[in-house]
């Protein structure tokens, strides 16, 4: 994986003029921008429902091909506790009246090694993680800004579905590719739909193709494509109400900024300041192409991560409904 460069700005200097939504609301908020998505937004959300078409997001946990995660991560290891053989073996199965036997598994996995949600209080700089909680809550478990709150919420609205892939005539955008809100408005105009207040983003770049087709050299030089930081795509998140932005990727952006050398700028002028949450990983491709069929690109959204307490994150099977 690259480093970054030695003498990136330190992000409280990056990012000191950058917009906040801090104590928005109120001094014991955990799910921050997440507040937009009140009964009006669903109700409109609700109302594109047409065909009755579903896509889950969710990419396969287990993949027999390999699960893309984070660098230093490691893919969920699935094991069978109990299965037929226990009974075929001398009799190692329990007992029940009846006859039953039955099957049983477990997971040893990164709560952030599928298709998740980050907690807002997942990344931090300069001691303070979303709305001026001290980092400190952070050990030993989120006490604060943890992926429960949203959990407990839900996320419900309007997805809008920006295809960068097809927009810009690839299969796949190519490492450290960058694109801006510009290009997000200039593909929806494309498509022919349009970006409004409180949309959840869901943007298509297909990279983890690439995951697929290289194997282990896909983390050579490691650097997605994204977005890229800037004042004016930060002000754009604020001012348009973002709640939510999903990607194929694994982090959200594009991993290091190549006009700084930060890395996740955007984790954390988005998610700690603004309270956008992020949501990693989603698997678009059915999406894509019914969108790219039948000319829908905006639709309803529903996602429930898992309710898991002080975590950092949560595995997500979000569901889009045309």
């Amino acid at each position: 994986m690259t480093e970054s460069a030695p003498d990136a700005p330190y992000l409280g200097d990056l990012l000191a003029d950058a917009p906040s939504n801090w104590g928005k609301w109120g001094p014991d908020d955990e799910v921050g921008a997440l507040n937009y998505l009140g009964t009006e937004e669903v109700v409109a959300a609700a109302r594109l429902v047409t065909s009755g078409k579903t896509f889950t997001l969710q990419r396969l946990i287990g993949d027999p091909k390999g699960d893309p995660v984070w660098p230093g991560r490691t893919p969920a290891e699935r094991t069978q506790v109990l299965d037929e053989g226990d009974w075929d073996e001398g009799g190692k199965g329990p007992a029940y009246p009846g006859g039953l036997h039955y099957a049983d598994d477990k997971i040893d996995a990164y709560l952030q090694g599928s298709t998740q949600y980050d907690a807002l209080g997942h990344v931090w700089y300069g001691g303070q993680i979303w709305n001026g909680y001290d980092a400190r809550t952070t050990i030993g478990g989120l006490d604060k800004a943890s992926v429960e709150p949203i959990a407990q919420r839900g996320v419900v609205g309007r997805g809008v579905l920006l295809d960068m892939a097809r927009f810009r005539g690839k299969k796949t955008l190519e490492a450290a590719e960058t694109f801006t809100h510009e290009d997000l408005l200039a593909c929806a105009e494309a498509q022919g739909v349009s970006i409004q207040k409180r949309d959840i983003l869901i943007i298509r770049t297909n990279f983890i193709q690439l995951f697929f087709d290289l194997g282990e050299k896909f983390y050579e030089g490691f650097c997605e494509p994204g977005l890229v930081y800037s004042p004016e795509l930060v002000q754009w998140f604020a001012d348009m109400e973002i709640p939510n932005l999903v990607t194929d990727t694994i982090a959200n952006e594009v991993t290091f900024d190549p006009n700084n050398g930060v890395a996740l700028v955007l984790h954390n002028a988005l998610m700690r300041n603004l309270g956008v949450t992020l949501t990693e990983i989603a698997d678009l491709e059915k999406l894509a192409d019914d969108c790219a069929e039948d000319g829908q690109y905006a639709f309803l959204y529903v996602a429930a991560p898992l309710k898991v307490a002080k975590g950092s994150g949560s595995p997500v099977n979000p569901v889009v409904i045309k």
